[in-house]
């Protein structure tokens, strides 16, 4: 019996913390943090974005239950950077600093991203 090979989940080119914005979906034109990626799902969790309700039992946090409103994961193609400098989205480049080391940079600004 052959073992199965999993694909390598993707180099992206954001991250946590990072501000973006959502560019396809029900919740377009949204911004927000990056609160959490998802590698091998290839997906996001963003501030503000892309809410759902969720019903939740009774429990030692909320005694009462009920509907609560919280962000779901959204695929990482639906999501674009936005440009430090100008505040518009922008696509990712990588370039050299003075101190050689590799750092992300905003296509449209060449500004670097933190």
């Amino acid at each position: 019996m052959e073992k199965k090979q999993h694909a390598q989940p993707a180099k992206l080119k954001i991250r946590k913390g990072d501000l973006v914005q959502v560019i396809a979906g029900d919740s377009k034109g949204s911004q927000g943090k990056i609160l959490e990626v998802i590698l091998d799902k290839g997906r996001a969790i963003v501030e503000g974005a892309n809410m759902v309700s969720k019903h939740t039992k009774p429990n030692a946090t909320s005694p009462n239950g009920g509907i609560v409103k919280k962000e779901a994961a959204i695929a990482i193609s639906n999501l674009m950077l936005v440009d430090p400098k100008t505040g518009k989205t922008t696509r990712v480049g990588k370039k050299k600093n003075d101190a050689g080391k590799l750092v992300r940079i905003a296509k449209k600004s060449g500004e670097e991203i933190k």
